[in-house]
This record gives C-alpha cells, structure tokens and sequence, in this order.
C-alpha cells in the first residue's frame, strides 16, 4: 500500500493539481492506524486513510479547506480519540497536514514491506489472490510458465510478474524467510515447487492448495524422495483459515490470504524483517 499511495503522491504532483499529505506522525495508546500512516486529499476525492471514523472526516475537512486558502493550513495536532470524536479507541494520534509538492515527496520514506510472497500460479484463485494482496503492505513475485495466464494488466506496484520455465527455478533465488503459495494449474508442477521449497527448508509459511487427500499423496511422493518428515509436516495444505466452506475462488483467495497475514503477524512478532529478495524489479 505504501508504494502504491506514493506512486499515485507521484501522479498527483506531476499533474499539478493542488494535493494535501495528511500523516500520523505520533500515537498515544490505542489508535487505528500506526505512525507513518498517510494519506492523500485533493478537491473532490482522497486516497488511503489514517483510520477512518471523525477522525478522518475531520482531517480531510480540513486539508481541503487548506487547498482553497493556504494561509490558513492547519499545524501539527494531538486529537484525543474519545467521545468527543465518537470513537472509543482511547488513545491519541498526531497528524500533520503538509502540501503535497516535491519537498512532502522527498520526505517521504519507504518501509520495507513487511513480506515477500512467491505466489506460483496465475489461475482463478491465483489472480483472486493476487488482487487482494495487491492492497496489502507485502511484496510479490508473481511466478507461472504461461505469459497468456496473467492478466493484461497489473496496477499493483507491489506485484512484481514473473514468467519462466521451470518455475521452480525462482525457489532457489527467494530470500531466506520468504513466504510461498503454490497453486498452479498442475499437481506435477505443484510437487516439484513444493520440494524445491522443502529441499531449502528455510521458508517462513508455504501453503498448497488442495484436499487432504492431495497431502497425503504429496507426503508419500516426498518422504520417497528424501525430505525429511518433520519438513514435510510444515507444509499447510489445505490452505485458508477454517469455517469458510465455499469453493469460489474469491472466498479460497479471502480464507488464504487471511491465514497469510497471520503467518506473517506471527513472523513481525518474532521480531523477524521482511527479507530483501536477490530479484531487483
């Protein structure tokens, strides 16, 4: 998300037209949205959010009232988020209200993403996937054989195509840590990435899609080839967070990247960087 608002933080420079950058710069207890938190105002529409809620109806009343008369911009502020607001959160954010122009740019740091994914496979589920992760604050390589597979199109800056054969030959570039899930069109070409996976050992989260009875297959098939069981049992597969029945691949894409992101928390807990891939886009 972040290199996708200051790509657009960009767009909106270059064409001129008047743009405020509303930032959380402090915080005080529990807030919705962390420091370094930003968002874009302009005229008739805004992009991101500092935590939506009064809080940025607010904030956004007032940017937009900057960009008529600029000698009234507003200064750096502590709002209590309390009654007052009518958000029970408790705690208090600093926003800081700046011209969008080439200065707010240059300030305007990038944090590594808090993962890399090596997504194989770029079917239903596959694209499914890979629109939602578009939204989120991770890095992507988007890996399949078949360059018709992917859509025309990618708008996500975070989502980096990948098309080469074979496919598992991007495991062995992937930085230690890194986080995979293996969906492609064949269950061949699913084994061989999974024990390229297995064979490293060294990855944060890998999910396979499929049944249980796929698993199994895939345990006999890799135990016969080496892989040490207690490798093997980190494989998740099937993949997705439980309760969420539907075979549609908008609901496999919400129940596995929801399991992604709490693979990923656990990791940020730990205390664990996202890890710098050896691929530079």
């Amino acid at each position: 998300m972040g290199d996708s608002l200051r790509a657009l933080a960009l767009e909106r420079v270059a064409c001129g037209e008047p743009s405020a950058l509303i930032e959380v710069v402090a915080t005080r207890g529990s807030v919705p949205r962390e420091a370094g938190t930003r968002m874009l105002v302009w005229s008739d529409d805004c992009a991101g959010t500092i935590g939506g809620g009064h809080l940025e109806w607010q904030a956004i009343a007032k940017a937009r009232a900057a960009l008529k008369n600029p000698s009234q911009w507003p200064e750096a502020e502590e709002v209590a988020l309390g009654a007052s607001l009518g958000q029970c959160c408790g705690g208090a954010v600093t926003l800081r209200y700046r011209w969008l122009d080439d200065d707010a740019l240059a300030d305007w740091s990038i944090e590594e993403p808090s993962a890399l994914i090596q997504l194989y496979g770029a079917g239903h589920v596959g694209r499914a996937i890979a629109h939602l992760l578009g939204m989120l604050d991770v890095r992507v390589q988007w890996i399949d054989e078949r360059d018709d597979a992917f859509p025309r199109q990618l708008s996500a800056a975070n989502i980096e195509r990948v098309c080469i054969e074979p496919v598992e030959a991007e495991v062995a570039v992937a930085p230690a840590g890194c986080f995979y899930l293996v969906l492609t069109h064949r269950h061949d070409l699913d084994l061989r990435i999974v024990e390229a996976i297995l064979t490293r050992g060294d990855f944060a989260f890998l999910g396979l899609v499929g049944s249980k009875t796929k698993r199994r297959r895939f345990e006999q098939q890799l135990a016969q080839r080496g892989i040490d069981q207690s490798i093997i049992a980190r494989v998740t597969c099937p993949i997705g967070i439980e309760g969420i029945t539907s075979k549609e691949p908008a609901a496999i894409a919400v129940a596995t990247v929801a399991q992604l992101l709490q693979a990923i928390s656990a990791q940020v807990v730990r205390g664990a960087r996202c890890p710098k891939s050896s691929i530079e886009s």
